[in-house]
């Protein structure tokens, strides 16, 4: 009877559907289970809860198994106006009751957060009136006396505040920018202009980091409307680019934008504008729901899955206090702040849209933000600036080393444009070191780059060679040979190393004496002073991609994968490949490998086959241990594995370098690539300017001194003494295992 119930979690989705509401509702009935909680899924979010019924369902392990690659919501998302109404809301809360809930974890926007809020503030009244009509027990109503809420935000329009990033937006933003790539070859075949209309509502988030990902020329979004007569602008910077050589043109229009008079910015007037002006075709492609649907990006996956966990322990924190929390990513970091407090701060740039006060509803939105619409503006010229009178002029260079990291190219072209806007001369060497050894150096124009932004590989070439003995003195030679007076280097440990060894070089050659900066550019995301590396984000997004299909192949024969993935000695892509696909096991070599892990996953197989289950998914780090390789793996699962199932191996490659950069990549690049250049015109002046290597640490840009590199770095495997993701691997754990407590059998 619902006398005798516990306190128990329900969990419901609501508003628009999110790419990634699967992957937070799979953690929380996971993370809730694990910690002997029943759970409840709502279906078809409030409506579900006034209807009570079977929509309320006590959910299992296996409940939520098999959805974390897919879109939309399993459990479904309706209106329900019944709601809105303190009657309805009567109903849910007998409903809830007669399940045991008092806890609500909902996944939705700011309606569906705000509806949740004033439920828990009526809660008391609520079920005081259930009491005194009878339909709810009096000792019910005592064990149940408060309702405690937390949020996590589901939306593609990245509009809440309180998250640097909602549930969704990553996986928009690669629908946009895989349509956008897509039109600019077209557009170009046909030298046509495009608009392209994208989702967002009042925000442009979505308008704007597409447009610096895929290269648009022009951008409009609503925080941030152009000044009067912004048609004839943005004319005459399309026409000076077709007169440079330029063959495609694409406008990105957010839905909701407005002039700054508050009229409508349709993406059909946009559309007659340039046809009238310039005189040629012009097409309008509105996007709609297809940036909501498909599978979730890694990114998605990992940040619902933690966000889910986190919302389960905090929901269940003996010490939270009754008021309403919205789980969030600050930083890279899960925040928590009061629910209330972010959908004011949320709505307070609508308000600030509506009453025309543009430079209010930027700052509300963030530094980042605001620093994006920066970027845009510098890269949405079609020529540089003219030089100013008496403006200092740099010869620098650029260079990509290591090995092939997607995004190499964006940060490229962004680091050239960024130099000659600025009246800079910019070089581009070619196949690395390699190239500053053999005199392998050309001058790169605004044009050369063109098109760079959306393209993977290293169109300058690269390698992994770290200069010594003779190879530094022709590496001297080639600097004063072409006057270079600042140095770019894009990539990964072999970049970092060699220019490091310049840096240390300097009193035997005064050559070296300028300003290195390294900015981190490799899928291994194994570099110090960088939580993020440009390229492990397309990376890990092409492990993901295939994982999926190998899943679909093995659940249809009743068979287990080891599937081994790059990194080095680093296993940031193993775990975090392993939490986007639902990996059974994750081998790293941080934890090591020993014979008894290998025994005990075995039998965990072994009895999961012989329960009924159809796939078996290991994922290893390709240094995870060099005798207990992927093939020793497969030959011992396959021999004790017998009848129950077949054993295959998928050794992924270099697929995992290959493809054009994910839309994250992109921004990262761009951002940090402006920050480089800058970097060096500043140290320029000094009289022993610095070595440095850039990240992104704790969600801020900052430099790290070349000379502190061998301290932060562990020289024996290559990789960084500290690592953020490694937090993490309780959550992969929890989340994995085949049922409550099945790893403890150790």
């Amino acid at each position: 009877m619902a006398t005798q119930r516990p306190s128990c979690i329900g969990v419901l989705t609501s508003g628009g559907d999110a790419q990634g509401m699967n992957a937070a509702l799979r953690s929380v009935v996971r993370t809730a289970l694990d910690r002997d909680v029943e759970v409840y899924a709502i279906y078809e979010g409030y409506q579900g809860m006034v209807d009570g019924g079977d929509r309320i369902r006590k959910m299992t392990w296996d409940s939520v198994g098999g959805i974390l690659y897919q879109g939309g919501t399993i459990i479904g998302t309706a209106r329900c106006p019944a709601f809105q109404a303190r009657e309805g809301r009567l109903q849910a809360a007998g409903n809830l009751l007669h399940h045991g809930i008092d806890r609500l974890i909902v996944i939705g926007g700011d309606g569906s957060l705000t509806g949740a809020n004033i439920f828990r503030e009526e809660w008391v009244g609520l079920v005081a009136e259930l009491v005194e009509t009878r339909r709810v027990e009096a000792e019910v109503a005592q064990r149940h006396p408060q309702l405690r809420i937390v949020g996590l935000v589901g939306s593609i329009d990245n509009d809440m505040y309180g998250t640097d990033m909602t549930i969704g937006t990553d996986s928009a933003l690669h629908r946009i920018t895989e349509a956008i790539d897509a039109i600019n070859s077209t557009a170009a075949s046909h030298q046509r202009s495009f608009v392209v209309e994208v989702m967002g509502r009042n925000c442009g988030y979505l308008a704007l980091m597409s447009a610096i990902a895929t290269g648009a020329d022009w951008v409009l979004i609503p925080e941030n409307p152009p000044e009067d007569h912004w048609e004839e602008k943005m004319c005459q910077l399309l026409q000076a680019g077709r007169e440079a050589g330029r063959r495609d043109s694409i406008v990105v229009v957010a839905e909701g934008m407005r002039d700054r008079r508050g009229n409508p910015i349709k993406s059909e007037y946009i559309k007659n504008v340039l046809e009238e002006r310039l005189g040629e075709e012009t097409r309008v492609t509105v996007l709609g729901h297809v940036q909501r649907g498909g599978a979730p990006s890694a990114f998605d996956r990992n940040m619902s899955t933690i966000l889910g966990y986190e919302a389960v322990q905090t929901i269940l924190s003996e010490n939270a206090d009754n008021d309403s929390y919205l789980m969030g990513m600050r930083n890279n970091r899960i925040t928590r702040l009061p629910l209330m407090h972010c959908v004011e701060q949320t709505r307070a740039v609508a308000e600030a849209i509506a009453r025309q006060d543009y430079e209010r509803a930027v700052k509300l939105r963030g530094t980042s933000f605001r620093e994006a619409i920066q970027t845009m503006e510098r890269l949405e010229q079609a020529l540089p600036r003219p030089p100013q009178p008496g403006q200092k002029q740099l010869r620098l260079a650029v260079m990509n080393a290591g090995g092939p990291a997607p995004g190499m190219n964006t940060a490229t072209r962004a680091a050239v444009r960024q130099g000659i806007d600025q009246g800079h001369v910019m070089l581009g060497i070619h196949d690395g070191f390699l190239g500053l050894i053999n005199d392998s150096i050309m001058e790169l124009g605004w044009m050369s780059v063109a098109g760079w932004a959306s393209m993977g590989g290293s169109e300058l070439g690269t390698n992994r060679k770290v200069p010594e003995g003779r190879d530094l003195y022709a590496i001297a030679r080639t600097l004063e040979k072409h006057g270079i007076q600042g140095l770019l280097v894009i990539g990964g440990l072999a970049g970092y190393q060699a220019s490091h060894r310049l840096s240390m070089e300097r009193d035997n050659f005064p050559a070296f004496n300028i300003p290195i900066i390294c900015m981190p550019a490799t899928i291994n995301n194994n570099l110090p002073g960088s939580e993020l590396s440009i390229g492990a984000d397309t990376a890990l997004n092409n492990i993901v991609q295939a994982v999926d299909k190998i899943k679909q192949s093995a659940v249809a024969s009743r068979r287990c994968f080891v599937v081994e993935v790059m990194g080095r000695h680093c296993g940031y892509l193993a775990l975090m490949s392993g939490l986007a696909t639902g990996a059974e096991r994750v081998y790293i070599h941080e934890e090591g490998m020993k014979l008894a892990d290998l025994q005990l996953d075995l039998n965990h197989l072994v009895r999961g086959f012989k329960g009924g289950k159809r796939l078996g998914l290991m994922i290893r780090s390709e240094g995870v241990h060099d005798v207990y390789n992927t093939s020793f793996m497969c030959a011992l699962f396959e021999e004790e594995g017998g009848d129950l199932f077949d054993v295959r191996q998928a050794i992924l490659g270099h697929l995992q370098q290959g493809g054009d950069p994910s839309p994250f990549d992109r921004s990262l690049a761009t951002r940090l690539a402006l920050k480089c250049v800058n970097f060096l015109i500043e140290e320029s002046d000094n009289e022993v300017p610095r070595g440095a290597f850039i990240g992104l640490t704790g969600g801020k840009v900052q430099f790290f001194d070349l000379y502190d590199l061998p301290r932060m770095m562990d020289p024996r495997y290559g990789r960084p003494r500290e690592q953020w993701w490694m937090e993490l691997r309780n959550i992969a754990r929890v989340l994995a295992q085949p049922g409550p407590h099945a790893w403890l059998e150790e």
